[in-house]
């Protein structure tokens, strides 16, 4: 029922496993294309210090946060996932060019015709899983 394999075995949270790849590639705006059109989202953005900033809303929410980013200087990278049903949980880390800068935890739910309807995802340069 429920897959907790790591990434040599297979993606345990496909959905999102292709989420962050494509988000660090050449084109994240592709991530646009992947959401349903309920979708709603939070991102909880922490950099420390008790400061945080929350992406939350629909596609314009996204679209802001796309926006902010620092392409090609941050990288996610998979720990641990697993899939229930439609629901994918992701633990990761946040690397500013290779070096571990915070974790991340991201539960996303796909509905039936494969995009995402919900994100939830909260990150924190306090606690490292590794």
């Amino acid at each position: 029922m429920t897959d907790t394999s790591t990434p040599a075995q297979g993606a345990a949270a496909p959905f999102l496993t292709a989420w962050f790849e494509i988000l660090d590639g050449d084109e994240p705006y592709r991530i646009l294309d992947l959401i349903s059109d309920d979708f709603s989202l939070s991102i909880l953005f922490s950099t420390g210090d008790g400061n945080a900033t929350d992406f939350a809303g629909g596609r314009d929410a996204l679209v802001g946060y796309l926006e902010q980013r620092e392409r090609g200087t941050r990288t996610h990278h998979l720990l641990s996932a697993t899939t229930l049903g439609q629901d994918e949980l992701f633990l990761g880390e946040v690397r500013r060019a290779g070096v571990p800068e915070a974790t991340f935890v991201a539960a996303g739910r796909v509905n039936g015709e494969g995009r995402l309807q919900r994100l939830l995802i909260g990150r924190s340069s306090e606690i490292r899983f590794t």
